[in-house]
């Protein structure tokens, strides 16, 4: 009886407890409603370190102390083991991310795509890219190097950073050999001489990439569903293409 009664006590302080961490969860989200009605948070959450709570906010972290007073942009550092904790757990938050927007390889639109094949082409890959990003030529300077692979190429020029992405993207599509000509442009600064007037899929590429949240480029997708933000090297790439072969 008394093992029963000490154990109701128990749970009943443990849900107590938990119900105050909620309160605490609940008001820093209100307090946020009211100083940053814009604000779309993410998440909410206790952490280990000087009371501190994380705040999520669009994939950013911040961390707030238990009133609201205070909003911290920065990083902690556990100084025993000498790592940061932000940068680890702002990783975590990523991949999570990724993991939301993953979609299978099978449902990219292959048809809008600039299709080249290199050696037996048994390893695919799928490039979201603007023709006027340099991250994206760094990223065709590295796949050079990459053998037996299909590449498909998806022209998603981003008005908002190259005004004029657009139409070189339009007068690549309208080339006689489209692979050809944005090998030229992206390696060699080409300019395809194409008026870009013919039917293409630009427009539809652009409309596709926001209904899948894509906001920056190159983005990568591979075959075995891993999605990339960014231009990333070669051995990177070597090595996601070798572990999805073996899955």
């Amino acid at each position: 009886m008394m093992i029963i009664r000490a154990l109701t006590v128990f749970l009943a302080t443990l849900l107590l407890i938990s119900g105050v961490a909620c309160a605490d969860e609940a008001s820093i989200r209100s307090e946020i409603a009211k100083k940053f009605p814009k604000a779309n948070v993410d998440s909410v959450t206790k952490t280990p370190h000087l009371g501190l709570y994380e705040v999520v906010v669009d994939g950013q972290l911040f961390y707030a102390d238990e009133d609201f007073k205070y909003l911290i942009d920065g990083s902690i550092i556990d100084t025993n083991g000498m790592t940061n904790v932000t940068a680890a757990r702002q990783r975590d938050l990523e991949e999570l991310k990724l993991r939301k927007l993953a979609f299978p390889f099978e449902q990219l639109p292959f048809e809008m795509a600039i299709k080249k094949v290199k050696g037996d082409g048994s390893r695919k890959i799928a490039v979201f890219s603007d023709p006027d990003c340099p991250y994206c030529k760094r990223l065709e300077r590295d796949l050079v190097k990459v053998d037996n692979v299909t590449i498909y190429v998806f022209l998603y020029p981003l008005v908002e950073l190259h005004p004029k992405a657009p139409d070189i993207a339009r007068a690549i599509w309208c080339s006689g050999d489209r692979a050809k000509a944005w090998d030229e442009y992206m390696l060699k600064g080409v300019v395809p001489k194409a008026a870009g007037t013919c039917d293409n899929p630009v427009d539809k590429l652009v409309e596709f990439g926001k209904s899948k949240r894509i906001t920056g480029t190159p983005t990568i997708f591979f075959a075995d569903g891993k999605r990339v933000p960014g231009a990333i090297p070669v051995d990177q790439i070597e090595d996601i293409l070798a572990k999805g072969q073996t899955r």
